[in-house]
Formats: C-alpha cells, sequence, structure tokens
C-alpha cells in the first residue's frame, strides 16, 4: 500500500516524480482550476492550444495530458487529468479520477496529488473533506497489485503526498486523510485474502489470520471447532465442513467501545473454497470459488477498521468458515441438519451451503441482542442476471435499516440496489420432512435465500447483502482491480459510522 502525506507546499515546489493536476471539461473545452493555472502559467503553457492541438483533452474523465516541467516545477513531470464538469461532480468521480492518473503514471514511484482542488462547486453536497477522502480512497486502491506470489512482482507506486491550501488545511485534513487510510487499508486487506489461492486459505488459516487481526485491533476473538461446534448446535456448519479435511471453525469477534450508542452484529460467509459438494459444479461454475469467503473477509476489513477509527458502535462479528467438498463425510441430498437455533433443514442441494452455515451465524448473532444484523454473502448466482456484475443486491426486514444500509453505500460510492422479499414465494422453502428445504427449482433464488436467512434473525431487524457479482471483477475498471475487490468493506464503515 502506497504511504500517504498532507503538504502545504505549493504545486511548483511539491518534490515527487509527478504532479497531478486537475482540468474540468467545460462547454467550450477544457478548464484549469486555480491551483492548475497557476503552474500552466509558469510553464508558459496555453491549456486551450495544448488541447485543441492534440484534439481529444477536454476535461472528460479519462482524458489524460502529459507535459514536461522544463525545469521550472521540483517535479520532473506534470499529468494533467480530466475531472469531469463542475455541475454535478461527486466523490465517486474523483475517486475515479484518482485512479485514471495512479494508471497514467506508469513507473512513477511518487506521486503529488491535487485532483480534490478541482475547484467548481465540488462534489455535489458533499464537503471539501468528502473531496479530500475520495482522492485518497481512489489512489491507494488503484495502486494495489496482489502480487505476492510472483518471483518479479515489479515498481508499484511506493508514496502519494495530497497538496492542501496552506498549514491551516493540511491540519483539518489530517484525520479526513486518517480514516480515508484506514478504509483502503481494509479494502485491501478483504482483497488479499480472497485473492490467495484455497490451497493457502483455509477454515483453518483463515480463522487464524482473523485472530491475528483481532489481537492487532485490540478485539475480543474466539474460534470453536470440533467438539464445540458440536456443544454449541451448530448443526449447519458442521455440516456443510464435514467433507472437508481441513475442518469447519466459526470465529466470533467484539468490538466494544465505551458508551456505544449501538450495537451491530455482522455476520460473513466464509466458504474458503465451493466444488459443490456432492452436488458437484461443473468445471466452468468452480473456476474462482476461492472467492466464496469474501463476505468474511470483507466484514473482518470492515470491524478491525471500525477499532482502529474508534467507531462509537459497538460489534460483534461472526464468521462461520468452512470448505465445501465432497469427501467421504459430506452432506448428502436429503440430510436434515439441524441449526442452532433448533430449526431443521432437509438439504435439497448442497451447492446452497452459503445459506447454510449463514444460518448458524445469523442464529448466533441474534442471541448477542443487537440492534441491527447485517449479513454479507456471495450467495446466488441469479441476483447477478438481475443486477450485473457490478451491484450488491439487498434484501431487509425494516425499511429503516435497509434505507440506511444503502445511503451508506451511497456514500462509499459503491453500487446497490434494494430486492423486494417476495412474502409469496415463503412456501417454496417448506419441507415434507423438515421445518424447511434450503434450495428449490424455481425461479427466483436469490429472493428465496434471502426468506431462507430471515428464519434465523429472530426478528431483529436484518438486511442481507448479496455481493456475488462485485465481490470479484473480470477486469480492472477505475481503482477496482482484476480479481477480488474488497467490496462492501467501506459501505460497512460508513454505516458503522452512522449516517451523515
Amino acid at each position: 500500500m502506497p504511504r500517504l502525506a498532507l503538504s502545504p507546499a505549493p504545486p511548483e515546489r511539491a518534490d515527487a516524480d509527478l504532479l497531478v493536476l486537475p482540468v474540468a471539461a467545460g462547454p467550450d473545452g477544457p478548464l484549469a482550476p486555480p491551483v492548475t493555472r497557476a503552474v500552466l502559467e509558469l510553464l508558459g503553457a496555453d491549456l486551450g492550444a495544448l488541447a485543441g492541438g492534440l484534439g481529444r483533452f477536454t476535461g472528460a474523465l479519462d482524458d489524460l495530458l502529459a507535459l514536461p516541467g522544463y525545469g521550472a516545477l521540483a517535479a520532473p513531470m506534470v499529468l494533467l487529468v480530466g475531472v469531469g464538469p463542475d455541475a454535478g461532480r461527486t466523490a465517486e468521480t474523483l475517486r475515479r479520477a484518482a485512479a485514471v492518473a495512479v494508471a497514467g503514471a506508469g513507473r512513477a514511484a511518487t506521486l503529488a496529488v491535487a485532483l480534490h482542488r478541482a475547484g467548481g462547486p465540488g462534489p455535489a453536497g458533499e464537503s471539501a473533506g468528502a473531496a479530500l477522502a475520495a482522492v485518497a480512497e481512489g489512489t491507494v486502491l488503484a495502486a494495489y497489485r496482489f502480487s505476492r506470489h510472483k518471483s518479479a512482482p515489479g515498481p508499484g507506486l511506493e508514496a502519494a503526498t495530497l497538496l492542501v491550501d496552506g498549514d491551516g488545511s493540511a491540519a483539518a485534513a489530517a484525520a479526513v486523510l486518517r480514516r480515508a487510510e484506514v478504509a483502503a487499508r481494509a479494502t485491501l486487506l478483504a482483497r488479499d485474502l480472497v485473492n490467495e489461492p484455497a490451497s493457502r486459505i483455509n477454515p483453518a488459516t483463515l480463522a487464524a489470520e482473523a485472530v491475528r487481526q483481532a489481537k492487532g485491533a485490540g478485539l475480543e476473538h474466539q474460534v470453536l471447532t470440533g467438539a464445540a461446534l458440536r456443544r454449541g448446535r451448530f448443526g449447519a456448519v458442521r455440516a456443510v465442513g464435514g467433507g472437508s479435511a481441513t475442518g469447519p471453525r466459526l470465529v466470533r469477534l467484539g468490538y466494544r467501545p465505551e458508551g456505544a450508542g449501538r450495537h451491530v452484529a455482522l455476520v460473513g460467509k466464509g466458504v474458503t473454497f465451493d466444488t459443490g459438494g456432492i452436488d458437484l459444479k461443473r468445471g466452468a461454475s468452480m473456476d474462482g470459488m476461492k472467492d466464496d469467503m469474501a463476505g468474511a473477509a470483507a466484514i473482518l476489513g470492515a470491524v478491525t477498521a471500525a477499532a482502529e477509527l474508534a467507531l462509537p458502535t459497538a460489534v460483534t462479528a461472526v464468521l462461520p468458515l468452512v470448505e465445501n467438498m465432497p469427501g467421504a463425510a459430506a452432506m448428502r441430498p436429503g440430510d436434515v441438519v439441524t441449526a442452532r437455533n433448533g430449526v431443521t433443514v432437509e438439504v435439497t442441494n448442497t451447492d446452497a451451503e452459503g445459506r447454510l452455515i449463514l444460518a448458524d451465524g445469523l442464529a448466533l448473532a441474534a442471541e448477542a441482542g443487537p440492534d441491527a444484523i447485517l449479513d454479507l454473502a456471495t450467495l446466488t448466482g441469479s441476483v447477478v442476471y438481475g443486477l450485473g456484475l457490478g451491484c450488491t443486491g439487498v434484501f431487509g426486514n425494516t425499511p429503516a435499516l435497509t434505507a440506511e444500509v444503502l445511503a451508506a453505500a451511497a456514500r462509499a460510492g459503491e453500487l446497490a440496489c434494494e430486492l423486494p422479499l417476495i412474502e409469496d414465494y415463503r412456501r417454496f422453502l417448506d419441507s415434507e420432512v423438515a421445518d424447511l428445504v434450503n434450495a428449490t427449482n424455481e425461479p427466483g433464488d436469490s429472493v428465496q435465500a434471502a426468506l431462507f436467512l430471515r428464519e434465523f434473525v429472530a426478528g431483529v431487524p436484518w438486511v442481507h447483502l448479496d455481493i456475488a457479482g462485485p465481490a470479484t471483477a473480470k477486469e480492472a475498471r477505475y481503482y477496482q482491480p482484476k480479481g477480488a475487490t474488497g467490496c462492501m468493506v467501506r459501505t460497512l464503515l460508513a454505516f458503522l459510522e452512522g449516517p451523515a
């Protein structure tokens, strides 16, 4: 992760390999904000002439224009980055502009960045602090590379200095920068865990990493396995994890700030690899199934970040961790398992394992008496058909809580869309031999899965986030790399901070 810093130095004296400045898109061509105009005057450069000569630099998002410093600046090169029109500019625009700058920086090891000083009305309805935070987050997230298994990983961005307007601005911006840095680091933790091969991340090693992170953040921590899971009546977790040579684990973490005004439980699906079990997936469907623990990874990142920022919300995090394998002791279609709350479930499809382990996790979370429960899971393929790969499906049993989660996602710049809990579909979950079935052949599986999960929250206000689409990306786009995205870490953090 590149180092972040603040500096009140004027751009012309900023010591970096590359000076990054904003250019807005005007009705008649590119517009240089004051911070950029001053540098161009030192260079004797006319933006209109440069843009006219190139014919394509308009100041729109994705536009880049590199200029030599000609010895007039401390930085040898300047990179002009389009931030779009002033009207309607958002924090997400600046987050993406920062990512464009990182992509255009080439082999530069250090950047001096002033994109947050684009001028105009700025991010719609947001503060200058939001602009600074967005640029900081976009810079760090875009610089991410998962290269620990490469013999020659190559150079990367080492440091970025955000240029602020004077010492007073630097003092006020320090807390904003720290929060952005913590949020970005938590997202990168989730990305790293999901990107690791399943040969390295299994229930045992992921539980150990959760404990390591918890100790570093000062969290309460407990890991249940073997006989402790049996005594704890975690029948669903034990059934799903029974086929693997690495037995299941259940991790419980606690963040307890003094004077907390709210208690939130977070439950994350942690299937470290999903073969589908006895109902074995086809080859193409099994590709990438190491990402089936993205919910648990995101929650681990969020709860440790909450502790680091000393947020006023108490958190109980529950991470059921399994590997779904077709071993001799694997659960079979037709088996009946009993969840922690006593509800019995007929297993109609061993590849619908995520909702089973979440059932145990949600029941445990409800027992903690939280004000709200959020669960996060790469749960259903059907949500991808409905919303595509970039959007999280959101289901809830309480409109106010659902709206709060959606507002947190909007602040974080993460796409999320509410989907309905269609009560008529509940009848599909009825079993002839148990209380519920875990899956049906009826259309609308994402809705049925959410209705299934609702059976285990004991009436507590609850939101289910299905991240099957955005948990990983097939191609890099702005600050989201190819591979694990760390999605919803920043949304969870914004939610734990409370309404803006």
